[in-house]
């Protein structure tokens, strides 16, 4: 394997610590040991699902272990097989083993994993809000399509040059609980509507603003909350609602009951709409950068189904939905997109899931919100840098803080 600046060196079992933080995924990644078995007629085959997800999660927690290379090395480690319930590979068996299994089966587990981690420490108003708060993002990883070359065509039928994640996430248990990998130009609006559930409340910028979306949310039993164009037009004012102080203090600087869309654009939707107007700082797109979205001006117009709660809470809502973009740069760096462990569009999918239950792993284990310090110092104990009393005083001082 490769060693700073390019140089080899090999690793032991004693660089190789740490796998008891692995021992309560290992049963819930061990169903799908025999998927992807079916063409194996002559039962062959020695490199399994769990397996391979198994070698995957050593390759997140342990710096030593930097690459497939690095990877097939470890297999051949008596602690490792031990350990993980593995067996060695090789180089050639890794590299193949994604083309037969089947990435979206590990969706399970990210949601058995979720439902395991507690809620963490908020603002108690938030508890008024129905549902289970789920923050709806996307965010492009420019790096994997590039490493990949390409993952499927765009719109104009060239190799797409970037990968998008589609991302929906717990706001109370600070962990996403699902993330759909797809092409860049592909609709996040489309995306939502293949997954919606029941008895959530979804919190999403403009984007996801369509009216068709709305009313799918509404329908399945679920909330919205959701910012929507500065000019969108209201086909009739319904309710022009009393602000209360809490409300005035926190920037509301209007609280309707509004028939939104012009005519016949408000039919598509069964019900009206609540339009919040909450005052901002104007700033104007950055382009030189070409980021920054549209301009913005001095307030923002965020649209729910929820005509009961509190306008301040619903300003608290789309505020928090912020932390789906903190988690965004904890991921990349998690994932690690400098280097990919398969360059196959299943093997990078399941990278990312595994990536997922990883970040999952240490919420389970810290009781907060996944960290890079924390992510470093489990990765000092992988290494044999860190001692269990080290990492055990670590978590015990993160769930006091959480308390």
């Amino acid at each position: 394997m490769q060693g700073p600046g390019g140089s080899n060196f090999n690793f032991t079992e004693k660089d190789l610590t740490g796998f008891k933080f692995l021992k309560v995924i290992l049963p819930m990644l061990s169903r799908l040991h025999e998927q992807g078995c079916k063409r194996d007629k002559a039962h062959n085959r020695k490199l399994h699902f769990d397996n391979y997800a198994a070698f995957v999660l050593l390759y997140f927690f342990n710096p030593i272990v930097k690459s497939m290379g690095g990877i097939v090395q470890a297999s051949t480690l008596g602690k490792v097989q031990e350990k993980l319930e593995v067996s060695s590979t090789s180089k050639a068996s890794f590299s193949e083993a994604p083309t037969v299994f089947e990435p979206d089966l590990l969706e399970a587990v990210v949601k058995e994993l979720a439902g395991q981690v507690s809620v963490m420490k908020h603002d108690g108003r938030l508890d008024e809000v129905p549902g289970v708060i789920t923050l709806v993002d996307g965010t492009a990883i420019t790096a994997l399509a590039q490493l990949v070359g390409q993952m499927g065509l765009g719109s104009d039928g060239k190799a797409n040059c970037s990968i998008k994640l589609h991302t929906r996430f717990d706001l109370l248990r600070g962990v996403p609980v699902a993330m759909d990998l797809t092409q860049a130009s592909d609709s996040e609006v489309a995306s939502l509507m293949s997954h919606l559930e029941p008895d959530r409340c979804y919190v999403k910028d403009r984007g996801y603003a369509c009216f068709r979306l709305f009313q799918g949310i509404v329908d399945v039993g679920s909330h919205l909350v959701c910012r929507v164009r500065d000019n969108s037009a209201i086909h009739e004012l319904l309710d022009d609602r009393p602000l209360s102080d809490e409300a005035k203090a926190a920037g509301i600087l209007s609280d309707q009951v509004v028939w939104l869309g012009s005519d016949p654009k408000y039919k598509e939707l069964k019900q009206p709409l609540r339009i919040i107007r909450i005052a901002c700082k104007k700033h104007k797109k950055r382009a030189h950068t070409g980021r920054g979205g549209p301009e913005q001006d001095e307030f923002l117009l965020i649209a729910t189904d929820m005509l009961d709660l509190p306008a301040e809470v619903i300003a608290l809502l789309y505020k928090s939905r912020w932390a789906v973009e903190i988690f965004f740069r904890f991921f990349k760096r998690m994932l690690n997109c400098r280097h990919l462990l398969s360059h196959r569009e299943k093997g990078i999918k399941i990278q990312v899931f595994m990536a997922i239950i990883a970040s999952l792993l240490i919420a389970l284990f810290t009781g907060r919100k996944p960290t890079a310090r924390t992510v470093e110092m489990m990765q000092f104990h992988f290494s044999g840098w860190a001692t269990d009393e080290e990492v055990e005083a670590h978590i015990a001082k993160l769930k006091k803080q959480a308390e």
